[in-house]
């Protein structure tokens, strides 16, 4: 029994090494596909916002409760958004950007999901930066707070372009559900491709550290963790993403969950929660009703890999 034991464990080890070059080059094959495929897709987004807010402004002055010193207040938003992935104007044509029109937020409906998804056309349509910085602005209009962006297309740092600019090690094994995966650490060395982030007006884009997870057998991506720190006045802020990918039935990988955290002078803030319905193919689910041109195509494109 203990021979046997010694056995089972030394190829469970023997599976849990798989090695780097061969983790990337199909991690970067991964990545290549979703580049090509994410943008003819479209889903829904819920994101649940858990934030700790200030106290509220209104306090008694008189009477017991004027002595009790009011303590910072826990909001939770729901918003369920249509979702697609576009390109912006004057940007890299390699370079893409998560689009989204809300539908409801806290179970109150802003708009129907036809007139999101024609709304969400027409964005996509125009590549507008403005857009985004317009989506981000309702955001706040609804009490949302420390939103990051992009968070979903984290694999696409991963391309072989991307690779250029990144430092990767072995990190150990663990397991993701029934599957033995493998770790690597890796490490933005330029800012390019990091994680954007608006605060108000500005738009600021940090380099990126994180782990990779990749399947131990064939080295298909799994789970991509992500974190950023940034001074901001005396405090030290620190952002922290981590993405689920799964294989879609159109042949490439999409999100299905995100969880950011933001953190201010080492407490936590901001945690945002995003679930994703499966990814819907433009010209291969007749029931989407998102092109604005009335003729509908007969040729269906293929999933491309490169």
């Amino acid at each position: 029994m203990r021979v046997v034991g010694l056995l089972l464990l030394a190829a469970w080890g023997a599976e849990a090494q798989i090695p780097l070059t061969k983790a990337l080059q199909r991690v970067a094959e991964e990545a290549a596909v979703f580049q090509e495929n994410i943008p003819k897709c479209l889903t829904q987004e819920t994101m649940t916002q858990t934030a700790s807010m200030p106290p509220s402004r209104f306090h008694p002055s008189i009477g017991a409760q004027a002595a009790i010193v009011p303590k910072p207040r826990t909001v939770t938003h729901d918003v369920v958004s249509e979702y697609s992935v576009g390109h912006l104007k004057g940007s890299d044509s390699t370079n893409l950007y998560e689009f989204r029109q809300v539908v409801s937020v806290d179970d109150k409906p802003i708009q129907s999901a036809d007139s999101a998804r024609r709304a969400l056309t027409l964005n996509l349509k125009s590549q507008d930066e403005q857009v985004r910085k317009r989506m981000l602005e309702e955001y706040a209009k609804f009490g949302l707070v420390d939103v990051a962006t992009d968070y979903g297309l984290i694999i696409l740092a991963f391309t072989k372009r991307g690779l250029e600019n990144m430092q990767l090690e072995p990190a150990g094994t663990a397991m993701i559900g029934a599957d033995s995966a493998t770790i690597f650490a890796w490490k933005q060395v330029t800012e390019t491709g990091g994680e954007l982030e608006f605060h108000g007006r500005v738009a600021v884009r940090q380099p990126l550290t994180g782990k990779l997870w990749v399947r131990t057998r064939d080295g298909l991506p799994l789970r991509i963790e992500a974190a950023a720190e940034y001074g901001q006045g005396d405090k030290k802020i620190r952002d922290e993403g981590s993405v689920e990918y799964v294989m879609s039935s159109h042949g490439f990988l999409t999100p299905v969950t995100v969880l950011h955290r933001h953190y201010a002078g080492g407490k936590l803030m901001t945690e945002n929660r995003y679930r994703y319905e499966p990814f819907k193919l433009f010209a291969a689910d007749a029931e989407i009703k998102f092109d604005t041109d009335p003729q509908p195509k007969k040729n269906n494109p293929p999933v491309t890999k490169k």
